[in-house]
């Protein structure tokens, strides 16, 4: 996948079945959708693929355990279902994670058991484990980070973690395999019209400033949080229907949450579910549920989330994390259609929403990253009726990922790699040097970062360190102590020089800076 191969067939071929705008999950999927049943596909993305809402979830491929408690049967329904679709279709980023959720009381255990064999059961054929109730003894054994004090016993079951960005990364590839055209850094400005209808996109290359007029016979706004931007180049009268909501997460070595289950909190302060989740050997532990007024590019945690994550989770653990022990902290903003009546985000429904306007521009928006292939689906059967272009079934049931590997090892330091290990091993065996490890804490390799170039279009310190191997989402300090070696090796492949690494080594280290813990707040339990 080579960003100046792409442009190059954006210079040549103009006229376009399906354009999507968004290279986040929902418009990455629909490109592999659209592109596999053999539609001549476009996306465009602003940023980098996943820079936003995409590569900030939970990490985890799931049905939703709240969302059953609230009742939405048909949500859950189809976000197991596409679980167990995910883990079969991209094995090398995806895995089966056991979860316990510790109980404080005899009658809390039986009723979160019988909901959770209930969670189980509705998976049916795509079940990936039953679930079970646990001893205290036991709960203690799996969870030793977990205090005692009045501890009941536990449920343990089964949900679907992955790498987010790995994953858009692969959707990106795997769209570009079935012939598709995938540009990073292509911002859509204004709409084209025919007869009052959307005809194509204006956009311009931010690396270059170069322009280009698109045709095509149907537009998918595919933008999560900024769905509202595209639906007003649209119709300057049309009123807002994303309501965003932020979820932060903290990052915290393994050693304050040794084994390998993951701890689920059924009910925090705001009645959302509390997440302490195994991820790149480290834990991730989210996340909340706040209100935003404005959709921001780049995010930032609020004092209150802050305050609000080590209240909740310190009340769980026998020793206190604090702020000293935060490697990273990251903030995502989640796309929710709003409800009428509805405030708090948190009760919002989480199911996807298409919109057809009179000018035939398709927005989806809503859902989650689990669901985002049904959410595709549904986008491009929609194009397709509104273009007349001739229908053509969806095979994204069975469409493995690129770099599907049967059985992979998750104890292989490349085993997210996937089919593309072999690629990078090498690149490794020709240049001995870039085997080396960016930091001796980490399996990250210099042969990763010119793989990133060369093969899945990383432009810039963020892209690779971010999005290509999510150190910056792993240990934000690191990320800047490694950046000046990540620009050297770029400069060096792209042909850039020392004002180029200098400028980029500058630039990421004032956004990674932003995902250090700020200020003093509160711990206390």
């Amino acid at each position: 996948m080579n960003r100046a191969e792409m442009l190059d067939r954006l210079d040549k071929e103009k006229d376009w079945d399906i354009i999507i705008i968004g290279g986040g999950a929902t418009g990455l999927g629909a490109a592999v959708d659209a592109s596999s049943r053999g539609y001549k596909t476009l996306l465009v993305e602003r940023f980098d693929f996943a820079k936003g809402t995409s590569s900030r979830a939970t990490k985890l491929v799931h049905g939703g355990v709240r969302y059953l408690a609230q009742g939405n049967i048909k949500l859950v329904m189809e976000a197991l279902r596409e679980r167990g679709l995910l883990l079969k279709n991209a094995p090398h980023l995806t895995r089966k994670q056991p979860f316990i959720l510790p109980s404080y009381s005899w009658r809390g255990k039986w009723f979160y058991g019988i909901g959770l064999k209930i969670y189980d059961l509705m998976s049916g054929r795509l079940s990936i484990g039953k679930t079970k109730l646990l001893s205290a003894k036991t709960t203690a054994k799996y969870l030793p980070a977990v205090t005692t004090n009045h501890l009941s016993g536990g449920i343990m079951y089964y949900d679907g973690q992955f790498d987010d960005a790995r994953l858009a990364l692969n959707l990106a590839q795997t769209a570009a395999e079935h012939g598709a055209v995938v540009l990073n850094y292509m911002e859509v400005f204004d709409l084209a019209r025919e007869k009052d209808k959307v005809s194509g996109v204006f956009a311009e290359d931010t690396l270059s400033g170069k322009e280009f007029e698109l045709k095509a016979k149907a537009v998918i706004n595919a933008t999560g949080v900024f769905t509202d931007d595209i639906l007003q180049m649209d119709d300057e009268r049309q009123h807002h229907i994303v309501s965003p909501s932020q979820g932060i997460h903290f990052v915290v070595d393994k050693k304050f949450f040794p084994g390998e289950h993951a701890l689920m909190i059924p009910k925090t302060d705001d009645g959302r579910v509390l997440f302490a989740v195994p991820w790149h050997n480290k834990i991730i532990i989210g996340t909340t549920d706040t209100p935003i007024k404005e959709p921001l590019f780049e995010p930032t945690p609020l004092d209150e989330e802050i305050a609000f994550i080590f209240r909740n989770i310190n009340r769980y653990l026998t020793t206190d994390i604090t702020r000293a022990d935060i490697k990273t902290v990251f903030a995502g903003l989640r796309p929710l259609v709003k409800a009428p009546g509805q405030k708090n985000t948190a009760l919002m429904p989480r199911d996807h929403t298409i919109i057809v306007s009179k000018s035939n521009l398709i927005t989806i928006t809503g859902g989650k990253w689990t669901t985002y292939r049904k959410m595709a689906k549904d986008a491009v059967d929609n194009a397709a009726f509104i273009s007349k272009v001739a229908g053509k079934p969806c095979c994204t049931e069975s469409l493995p990922i690129h770099g599907f590997t049967e059985n992979p090892d998750d104890n292989e330091a490349l085993h997210f790699y996937g089919s593309d290990a072999a690629e990078i091993k090498k690149i490794m065996i020709a240049n001995p040097e870039l085997s080396e490890k960016l930091h001796p804490d980490f399996d990250f390799t210099k042969a990763m970062v010119v793989w990133a170039v060369r093969n899945e279009m990383a432009m810039t310190v963020e892209d690779v360190l971010a999005r290509r191997i999510r150190i910056l989402f792993l240990d934000a300090k690191v990320a800047i102590q490694i950046a000046p070696i990540v620009a050297a090796i770029m400069a060096k492949e792209m042909n850039n020089d020392d004002n180029w690494i200098q400028e980029q080594t500058t630039k990421f280290t004032a956004l990674a800076e932003k995902y250090l813990l700020p200020g003093d707040f509160p711990l206390s339990k």
